[in-house]
């Protein structure tokens, strides 16, 4: 088999077999196909795209280029969730204890972020003492334990998604629907999970600017997840303005435990309450999604949630102390707030520039070896469809220092637009894809 008849077939737009996949993968991963040979097949995939089988068989291939991780010692049923990314996204804060209060294992492996803010493993690590680095032994106890554990990905999961996303992003082949869904989907089926729960975003923050690509993307990954035999649910949800009021850190943790305290931060609580449902849905606890919703809402109100919450923090070395006291948690030495101009109705805030304005002030990585400062961050004061009248804060910054600090509040006054007439608000769940 040669790589050059692979490329030359899929160039004239014919379905790849599951040798020639694998043949790929497998070369590709032990370096004697090169560079230059899977550029080129990533070139042909981007243009004429992958049939149904292709990816999944391209996503599994992924998945056995490196380990997978065995959670058969975990008792029940093994439900995962992912989101594709956005800004003020703390969700897996508040539905990981949720699942668990209903007596669902949550056997999470999370990664870091890279751009605007921490993943959930840098939120995590703001509580003090907590350790998202566990044996499998413990990582195991804990779950069986306390129904919830939270653990860094092990470096050698689906080693050829990395390597072939370090291609993509070097030869303009990202914004490929097969690529994408192949990518995300080997690391989760990599991790164990018998069922997935994906939050698909869309919107000026998300990776998926409109509705039809994020419909397109979340359709190549249930697809994907059935035909590997996992169950997979997919939801669309809004990103055309940051989740929640928090950006940052240490002040996300604040707000996902002021949810799991029953706080009434709307869009935050019903999202996290939607990716719950459907999760304990496919792990059988409840034979509707009506039932589960009514079921997890009450242990959000009766502080179920977040009992559960504490104990994974105690289970992992986290100081409870902060968690029952939110003001312990790491905060910014100074604050600057971000006016309105003029009066009116908030129409747009685009979240990519909040987000980015986050990572200015230190919340983020811009380069993958940077420092995060947990305490630092932005709280908006408005979202889209209130009134604001001029002068009245918009945002408020939390900062450190002032290196960056002209230019995080100018992205923060700019992300704003003012409408003098009112405005909509935005859908926050555009569709769920089963």
């Amino acid at each position: 088999m040669r790589m050059v008849d692979i490329i030359h077939k899929k160039r004239l737009g014919e379905e790849l077999n599951t040798e020639e996949i694998q043949f790929f993968i497998q070369g590709y991963t032990t370096e004697t196909i090169p560079d230059y040979q899977a550029s080129a097949l990533l070139m042909a995939i981007y243009f004429k795209g992958m049939t149904e089988n292709e990816t999944a068989t391209l996503t599994q291939a992924m998945v056995d280029s490196g380990e997978t991780i065995d959670l058969s010692a975990i008792d029940g049923p093994k439900v995962d969730k992912h989101s594709t990314g956005g800004v003020g996204d703390k969700t897996t804060l508040i539905t990981g204890p949720l699942v668990a209060s209903v007596g669902v294992p949550v056997a999470k492996m999370s990664g870091r972020g890279l751009g605007h803010t921490g993943g959930t493993l840098d939120k995590l690590e703001s509580i003090a003492g907590l350790t998202v680095e566990l044996t499998k032994e413990m990582f195991v106890e804990n779950v069986n334990t306390h129904k919830l554990a939270v653990a860094g990905q092990t470096g050698n999961l689906a080693p050829a998604d990395k390597k072939l996303y370090a291609l993509r992003d070097v030869t303009a082949t990202v914004e490929s629907i097969p690529l994408i869904a192949s990518s995300i989907m080997s690391k989760k089926l990599a991790s164990g999970a018998e069922s997935i729960v994906l939050d698909v975003k869309t919107g000026s923050g998300a990776f998926m600017k409109t509705v039809e690509d994020a419909t397109s993307l979340a359709n190549a990954m249930v697809k994907i997840g059935n035909n590997l035999e996992r169950n997979t649910v997919a939801v669309i949800s809004d990103m055309n303005q940051p989740l929640g009021f928090e950006v940052g850190n240490a002040n996300e943790v604040k707000e996902a435990i002021e949810v799991l305290q029953g706080k009434p931060v709307a869009d935050l609580r019903r999202l996290a309450l939607e990716l719950a449902s459907h999760m304990t849905v496919l792990a059988g606890v409840f034979d509707s999604y009506e039932l589960a919703y009514h079921a997890l809402e009450k242990n959000l109100d009766n502080g179920k949630a977040f009992e559960a919450f504490k104990a994974f923090v105690a289970a992992q070395g986290g100081d409870v102390a902060m968690i029952e006291d939110v003001t312990k948690l790491p905060s910014a030495k100074h604050h600057l707030e971000v006016t309105a101009e003029t009066e009116g109705y908030i129409s747009e805030i685009d979240a990519e520039a909040i987000g980015i304005a986050a990572m200015f002030l230190g919340a983020g990585r811009a380069a993958k070896d940077d420092q995060i400062n947990y305490g630092v961050g932005i709280t908006l004061h408005k979202k889209i469809g209130d009134n604001v009248k001029a002068g009245e804060a918009l945002a408020t910054l939390h900062y450190d220092q002032k290196n960056s600090l002209d230019d995080s509040h100018n992205k923060v006054k700019g992300a704003f637009n003012i409408s003098t007439t009112p405005v909509d608000t935005k859908h926050l769940i555009y569709k769920v894809i089963k």
